[in-house]
């Protein structure tokens, strides 16, 4: 099988790949975490893209590839997630499947999604903030008797960055923006309107 000819990791330009896509915004916004910003990526504008996202999918198979991860599977939280999973797992020559909430805080598998004992499985997400949510994809899999050898991202936005709980992360970029608690945010930033995200 063949695939397109384009950037791989070590040359694909995510910042300005967010950017030719309008998921790169500038301004005052309210993240989920209740912290503010005065940047913001929405991957979700970018995925919406098949040109962009096949970028990103071959992208990341070749950094996993670089850094030596073996795995014959690729999961992502649902829903942001699926499409990042499976395009990745096009690249990288395996499967791929996703985790969904289970109702009580955490996610599972779905019946239809098999995962051998011990399958090594690398698990994906778009922009890392806390790892909470590809976490949560990981150990669904690994309830399912699956092993972690990876987790990949598009955007690492971690301050600290390296290995994520113990398990190798490979990212495509690093972009630390800053962030203030609700009593913290500075007057320049304040005067700006506010969007919630």
């Amino acid at each position: 099988m063949t695939h397109a000819t384009g950037p791989d990791a070590a040359t694909l330009d995510i910042l300005d790949l967010y950017r030719q896509a309008g998921a790169y915004h500038e301004g005052h916004f309210l993240l989920a975490s209740g912290r503010h910003s005065p940047k913001f990526l929405q991957s979700t504008t970018v995925l919406q893209h098949p040109h962009y996202t096949e970028q990103i999918g071959r992208a990341l198979a070749g950094a996993l590839r670089g850094a030596g991860i073996d795995a014959q599977l690729v999961i992502g939280p649902a829903m942001g997630g699926v499409v990042l999973a499976y395009e990745t797992a096009r690249h990288y020559g395996t499967r791929a499947i996703f985790a969904e909430k289970d109702g009580q805080g955490g996610m599972k598998i779905r019946e239809a999604f098999t995962i051998a004992p011990g399958e090594p499985f690398v698990a994906v997400e778009d922009v890392l903030t806390t790892g909470g949510s590809v976490l949560k994809a990981v150990r669904a899999a690994e309830a399912a008797g699956g092993r972690c050898v990876g987790i990949a991202c598009i955007v690492d936005r971690r301050a600290g960055g390296g290995d994520l709980h113990g398990y190798p992360l490979v990212a495509l970029t690093r972009l630390v923006f800053d962030t203030y608690a609700p009593d913290e945010v500075p007057g320049w930033l304040a005067a700006l309107p506010l969007q919630e995200i």
